[in-house]
């Protein structure tokens, strides 16, 4: 950041003084304030008589008529209630000392434990990197997930949705990612998970090794939907504190789809017509904006994981479409896996990371396309194989992968305490693929023996 854009976001800070309304009517979750002339997005806060205050955001205006809708209830709040500006542009306070630590949605600590020292001020809603200074992704960012280093090879700066239904292992996984990876430091967001779901993932998922170089940001599913949203935007602006000081950032976010929920929320409350089911187009609008922020500088990088839910597994739902078209790639997990007891349930085959050819080697991609093959033709043969029908010698592919199928889901399965190096994984693999390759040759020399004879 330059010395003048410091001097702008300082002066995108300044409060104006003495700008005030008063509570008109509640249409709703949102409060409609008279004479409030404040910008599209200030914080304000509603002082409701004897009551506790209620900091609300600005989300929409009209004529002499401001929208706010609150970070919690309105419970208190009357007619003629005093409103006062605070912010005038949403922004939230960071420092390293966030390592280690469960916040918020407004950034505040939730863990029980010492008061924050929080040295710098951040804007809430910053411009993503501009295209033209993205550097490219040159380097392997290792997950340590055999099937993702393997088969999905990850970079440092890329942005990968993970797409699955309910109880896949989302969570699991995302915890597996946070202690085994190879980044700096981890910014974990969690976005509308029950509030129990939240203490199990610290304990259970990330637990003490994850957590100590990480940034837990949690706002669950009793929470407004103005914090649910923030808390994302939040995560991402604590992830580009730690890039711009030159750390490599794992950006994982559990899930865009009670994002994209709540951002429906805060849309249909300012008044937008609903529109691909039920999402208004301001949701559409919302998730490049938070997405874009991942990614490359020359100062480090934020390597994004977002999970979807995609509703019933339906993998055309309208917010897996659009994540999908915005990120480098996918990890979709599998139900058919899950109920083999597969974990991960990761199908490599319905997965895709754009990445992986421009990062990993051409003894890598050789045996990374080899299993694929393999596990595409064992996939075709599926029906044949189940009732009995396939016919041995048929295909060498199908052959080799039903004679080799324990070492083949050996490779990639992994139970969520195992770490493997890239050199241990692209070895493990190597010898999957080699077995496989003498067998199909045997079948090969066999067949053509045959047709000799």
């Amino acid at each position: 950041m330059t010395r003048w854009q410091a001097v702008a976001d300082h002066l995108r800070q300044v409060v104006p003084f003495g700008i005030s309304g008063r509570i008109r009517r509640i249409t709703g979750l949102a409060a409609v304030v008279a004479d409030f002339p404040a910008p599209l997005g200030a914080v304000c806060r509603i002082r409701p008589g004897d009551e506790t205050a209620v900091d609300a955001e600005v989300i929409g205006f009209a004529a002499d008529e401001t929208l706010v809708l609150p970070y919690t209830d309105l419970a208190g709040v009357s007619r003629g209630d005093d409103v006062e500006l605070i912010r005038t542009a949403p922004s939230v306070r960071v420092s390293d000392s966030l390592l280690g630590r469960v916040i918020d949605g407004r950034g505040r600590p939730i863990d029980g434990g010492p008061p924050l020292e929080l040295w710098h001020r951040v804007p809430l809603h910053s411009i993503p990197i501009p295209p033209l200074k993205r550097p490219p992704i040159e380097s392997t960012l290792v997950t340590g997930v055999r099937a993702i280093d393997g088969l999905l090879t990850c970079g440092r700066g890329q942005r990968l949705g993970i797409l699955a239904g309910s109880g896949l292992g989302k969570s699991t996984l995302l915890g597996q990612l946070a202690r085994s990876s190879t980044s700096d430091v981890n910014v974990v967001v969690l976005v509308g998970e029950r509030g129990r779901e939240v203490r199990e993932f610290l304990e259970r998922d990330l637990g003490p090794e994850g957590l100590a170089r990480s940034v837990v940001v949690a706002a669950t599913s009793d929470e407004s939907a103005l914090l649910r949203q923030r808390a994302a935007f939040l995560g991402a602006s604590v992830a580009e504190f730690f890039r711009d000081r030159g750390r490599d950032v794992l950006l994982l976010l559990d899930s865009v789809s009670r994002v994209a929920a709540a951002s429906r929320e805060i849309g249909l409350a300012a008044g937008e017509d609903p529109a691909a089911r039920g999402y208004p187009p301001s949701v559409f609008a919302m998730l490049p904006r938070l997405l874009e922020r991942s990614g490359r500088t020359t100062e480090g990088s934020i390597t994004g994981f977002y999970t979807v839910l995609v509703e019933g597994d339906d993998e055309n739902d309208p917010v897996a479409e659009s994540v999908r078209a915005i990120l480098d790639g996918h990890v979709v997990l599998s139900r058919d896996l899950a109920e083999r007891a597969h974990w991960p349930a990761i199908d490599v085959l319905a997965s895709i990371s754009r990445s992986m050819n421009d990062i990993s080697g051409d003894d890598h991609q050789q045996i990374a396309n080899r299993l694929r093959q393999v596990l595409s033709a064992r996939r075709d043969a599926d029906d044949l194989v189940s009732v009995g029908a396939y016919q041995q010698g048929a295909n060498p592919l199908v052959d080799a992968a039903l004679r080799h199928e324990a070492d083949i889901n050996g490779f990639l399965r992994q139970s969520p305490s195992e770490n493997n190096s890239l050199d241990e994984t692209l070895e493990w693999m190597s010898r999957v693929t080699g077995e496989l390759g003498r067998d199909e040759t045997a079948e090969i020399d066999k067949i053509r023996r045959g047709v000799a004879a």
